[in-house]
């Protein structure tokens, strides 16, 4: 996947594009999913290992390690947009754009105060297929009908809401999105899109007294 197959990157800001440069430079370089790592010199990476690397090389600073503490850190320090629909389409992913983290639960058994299992990052929209997309790492996702395991560029898709067929406890669950604290402007970050919230209808004034009329002289 190069840049230029994003429908939505040219009008990204800078910081944007090149992110999405370095987090797509990494799928080229046929890294596995490797639990624990952060490094692509070892060969291989896990999804917070993968968002903590890339994030990192590209300036951002205290970027957290695993992917509930990546999760903390935005509700934190930006904005978050939890979705509660199992619907790719619906209107819960209005403020979805290029260079969000997106998180999951329930993808393994952990135990943690917050039980965040899984990340990536969202790139936009494909040209040729519309489709919405992600990257990072993963052990078993997949991109246009084949799977993949490692860093990579994959399909975005709602969890199923069905139990784990090993595991009848887990049930996968996509919890929402939100902006790297500092790749965005402020305005941007915390753009209004609800047309009659950004439009307001101006209040209307009262009615001057006789006093105040215009056509009054005080008599």
């Amino acid at each position: 996947m190069k840049p230029e197959n994003i429908r939505e990157f040219n009008e990204q800001p800078p910081k944007v594009q090149q992110l999405i440069r370095d987090a797509l430079a990494l799928t080229e370089q046929n890294l596995t999913y490797t639990y624990g790592s952060s490094d692509p010199s070892a060969g291989g990476m896990d999804c917070s290992g993968f968002i903590y690397y890339v994030l990192t090389k590209s300036g951002f600073k205290d970027v957290p390690r695993d992917a509930s503490e990546q999760y903390a850190w935005i509700r934190e320090n930006s904005n978050f947009r939890a979705v509660l629909s199992r619907d790719s389409k619906s209107f819960e992913f209005r403020e979805l754009r290029p260079g969000d983290l997106m998180f999951w639960s329930g993808t393994y058994k952990i135990d943690r105060e917050i039980p965040i299992t899984h990340v990536m990052i969202y790139l936009g929209t494909e040209k040729s297929t519309k489709k919405p997309l992600m990257v990072g790492a993963s052990d078993g996702r997949s991109y246009a009908g084949i799977r993949r395991n490692g860093v990579s560029v994959f399909d975005f898709k709602m969890p199923a809401g069905q139990p784990n067929s090993s595991d009848p406890d887990l049930i996968a669950r996509f919890e929402g999105y939100g902006t790297i604290p500092g790749l965005r402007e402020p305005a941007r970050a915390n753009e209004v899109r609800n047309f009659s919230e950004s439009n307001p209808e101006p209040t209307p004034k009262p009615a001057p007294k006789k006093s105040e009329s215009p056509l009054s002289n005080g008599d």
